[in-house]
C-alpha cells in the first residue's frame, strides 16, 4: 500500500512553533517512526509552505496513490484549490489536523477540504496521523 502524507503552512515548524498547541517533536522524526511503525506500507512525505505546490502534489499522486492524508493546515480554510484538487483526484483522502479546529479561533472551525476527504481527524496531535493510516491500512478500496 502506497501513502502520502502531504502537510501545508508553517507545518515543517514542528517542535519549534507553539509548542503548547503543537508539541515538541518536529515532523521529520515522527514521520521516522511512521515508517518502523508500518513497515510494511511504502510511505512518502511532502511538506509546501505555498499552496500551488500542495495543488500540484495532489494532482501527482492522487490517480495512483492507495491513500493521502493531508493537513491543509491555514489553507483547509481558505484555499478553494486544493478544495478542488482533491475533489478532481480518485485517490481517498484522510483530513487530518493536530490541534482541535473547532475549538480554536471561529474562522478555522470552517474547512473547505473535508466534504472531498473520506473522513476527518482534529484534535488527537500527531496521532492523527497515526490513525488515519490504521484506517488506510485496514479499508479496502
Amino acid at each position: 500500500m502506497k501513502v502520502i502524507i502531504i502537510n501545508g503552512p508553517n507545518l515543517n515548524l514542528l517542535g519549534k512553533r507553539e509548542t503548547d498547541i503543537y508539541g515538541h517533536q518536529s515532523f521529520e522524526s515522527y514521520f521516522e517512526e511512521l515508517k518502523i511503525n508500518y513497515p510494511n506500507m511504502e510511505l512518502s512525505y511532502f511538506q509546501s509552505n505555498v499552496e500551488g505546490e500542495l495543488v500540484n502534489q495532489l494532482q501527482q499522486v492522487g490517480f495512483s496513490y492507495d491513500g493521502i492524508i493531508l493537513n491543509a493546515a491555514a489553507y483547509t480554510h481558505t484555499s478553494i484549490a486544493i478544495s478542488d484538487a482533491v475533489a478532481a483526484i480518485s485517490t481517498p483522502v484522510v483530513e487530518v489536523h493536530i490541534s482541535n479546529i473547532h475549538a480554536r479561533e471561529e474562522y478555522r472551525h470552517v474547512s473547505l477540504i473535508t466534504s472531498h476527504c473520506v473522513g476527518m481527524l482534529t484534535g488527537f496531535g500527531l496521532k492523527g496521523y497515526d490513525m488515519a493510516l490504521n484506517y488506510f491500512m485496514k479499508t479496502s478500496f
